[in-house]
C-alpha cells in the first residue's frame, strides 16, 4: 500500500513540474512523458519505450511549430534508437523482465569518443557558417552527447548514465547562460533521475555478477564432487 502511495505520489509531482514549466497544452505533453519516461528507464520499467515514442512525437511537432527543424530532425533519430531499445531490452533476457545490463567496452568507448568530436566539429561548423546560433560548438557537443548517451541507453549499457549526467550538467549551464531558467531548472530534475538511475542499475549488475559467481562455484563444486 505505501508503495502505491509513494508512486502516486512521484506521478503527481512529475506532473506538478510539466504543468509549471509548460506554456501550452503541446509543451505539457512533451514534459510529463519527458519526465515519465526519464523514471521509468532509471527503473528499467519496459513501459518507457512507448512513453518515450509519444515523447518524441509530441517534441518533434513542438519544434516543428518553432520552427526549430534541426531539433526537429533529430527526433526522427530518437524515434528509431527507441524503437531499438524497445525490441533489445526485450532479447535475451535470461528470464528477466529485460535485458541484463552490462558495462561498455573498450572498443566501442574509442569508437563513440572519436564520433564525439568529428560530428561535434562537423555539426558546430554547419551552425556557425549556415545558422544564427549563439553557441553553435557547445550546442552541437550537447546534441551529439545525448545522441551517443541515448544509443548506449537502447543498448542497455550501464555508462549511458553518466553521458546522460554530462549531459544534464552541460545543459543546466547552457540553459542558464540564455537566461531560460525554468528549462534549467527542469534538466535539474532530469540529473537527479539520471544519478539515480546510474546507481540502481549499477547497484543490479554488481547484485547479478555475485548472484551468477554464487551459481558458478556451486556447479563447480558439483563436479569436482562427481
Amino acid at each position: 500500500m505505501l508503495r502505491k502511495w509513494g508512486m502516486a505520489a512521484v506521478f503527481v509531482v512529475l506532473f506538478a513540474i510539466a504543468y509549471w514549466t509548460s506554456t501550452t497544452t503541446l509543451e505539457l505533453w512533451a514534459t510529463t512523458t519527458g519526465l515519465l519516461c526519464v523514471w521509468l528507464t532509471a527503473r528499467q520499467n519496459i513501459w518507457a519505450w512507448p512513453i518515450s515514442l509519444i515523447n518524441v512525437g509530441c517534441f518533434f511537432f513542438l519544434f516543428e511549430e518553432a520552427k526549430l527543424y534541426a531539433d526537429m530532425s533529430l527526433q526522427v533519430v530518437f524515434f528509431v534508437l527507441s524503437i531499438y531499445g524497445w525490441i533489445h531490452w526485450l532479447t535475451q533476457r535470461e528470464g528477466a523482465k529485460v535485458r541484463p545490463t552490462r558495462s561498455i567496452t573498450p572498443g566501442l568507448a574509442v569508437v563513440l569518443g572519436v564520433l564525439l568530436v568529428v560530428v561535434t566539429l562537423g555539426w558546430g561548423h554547419v551552425l556557425a557558417r549556415f545558422t544564427d546560433a549563439s553557441i553553435p560548438y557547445i550546442d552541437a557537443f550537447i546534441a551529439t552527447l545525448s545522441l551517443i548517451a541515448q544509443y548506449l541507453l537502447s543498448s542497455k549499457v550501464l555508462q549511458n548514465w553518466l553521458v546522460w549526467i554530462s549531459v544534464d550538467v552541460l545543459s543546466i549551464g547552457m540553459y542558464a547562460y540564455k537566461e531560460l531558467n525554468t528549462v534549467a531548472m527542469l534538466y535539474v530534475v532530469y540529473l537527479l533521475i539520471a544519478t539515480s538511475g546510474y546507481i540502481s542499475w549499477r547497484r543490479e549488475m554488481a547484485g547479478a555478477g555475485r548472484k551468477g559467481e554464487v551459481v558458478w562455484r556451486l556447479w563447480r563444486r558439483k563436479h569436482e564432487e562427481a
